[in-house]
């Protein structure tokens, strides 16, 4: 499995040939302005919730790469009204297998309101389950005693979990997430970006350190092999 960074809370996986886009926003980011989006490679993009900092970019990249967007009932049916037609509609507790891989919809506690205040459904993590292994992508979340379910259905190689506050879980919460679901290489997201969630990243990665886990705060734009987390890019 390769992961690459996009910044915010965008990236992408590469797993069992497939490539998998999280929450696409990158354009409207300042700190992802090397980032050439008619670059980028998708088979699905998959959206945690409906906020414009996790779907900007959705509709022009679901076009160029003809990539399936998964995401909530409500979000489907607003992209479904803005033209897209490659889509899928999942909700909470629901799973489904896509090509090789299982995505299974689990409970974050956030909000999610689409671009044009329209309701954009419930927010949810996903857990992702490939012959290569599986990974716990938690979307904007506060901690929540859900996520002790996450470890009664896979064992996971790695989570990325935001980290920024605010908005989300702290660093301090998401080592408490991290010991929920049982893993200890934890990739960061949801910091920087704004002024609100701007963050010390030598004291985060010396809180995880200090609980026996390993913090990846990655430069936007790298790609990392995560069987042994090495840099590839």
């Amino acid at each position: 499995m390769k992961l690459t960074y996009f910044g915010h809370s965008c990236f992408l996986v590469e797993t069992s040939g497939l490539r998998l886009l999280f929450d696409p926003f990158i354009t409207p980011n300042p700190l992802a302005g090397d980032i050439d989006i008619s670059k980028i490679k998708a088979d699905y993009i998959l959206l945690s919730h409906g906020h414009s900092d996790h779907i900007a970019d959705c509709i022009p990249l679901a076009q160029s790469t003809g990539a399936m967007v998964i995401s909530s009932w409500e979000i489907y049916e607003w992209l479904g009204k803005q033209g897209l037609t490659n889509l899928h509609p999942m909700n909470t507790g629901g799973k489904r297998m896509f090509d090789s891989i299982q995505v299974k919809c689990v409970a974050a506690q956030h909000s999610s309101g689409l671009p044009d205040g329209s309701y954009g459904g419930n927010p949810m993590g996903f857990i992702v389950t490939s012959d290569e292994g599986s990974f716990y992508y938690s979307g904007d979340t506060g901690l929540t005693l859900d996520m002790q379910l996450i470890p009664r259905w896979t064992k996971l190689d790695f989570a990325v979990l935001p980290i920024g506050d605010n908005f989300t879980m702290d660093v301090d919460d998401a080592i408490e997430c991290a010991r929920m679901i049982q893993c200890n290489e934890i990739v960061g997201v949801h910091y920087d970006t704004f002024g609100y969630i701007k963050i010390d990243h030598e004291e985060a990665i010396r809180k995880f350190k200090a609980a026996g886990m390993n913090l990846h705060l990655l430069k936007i734009g790298s790609t990392v092999d995560l069987r042994n987390l090495v840099l590839i890019k």
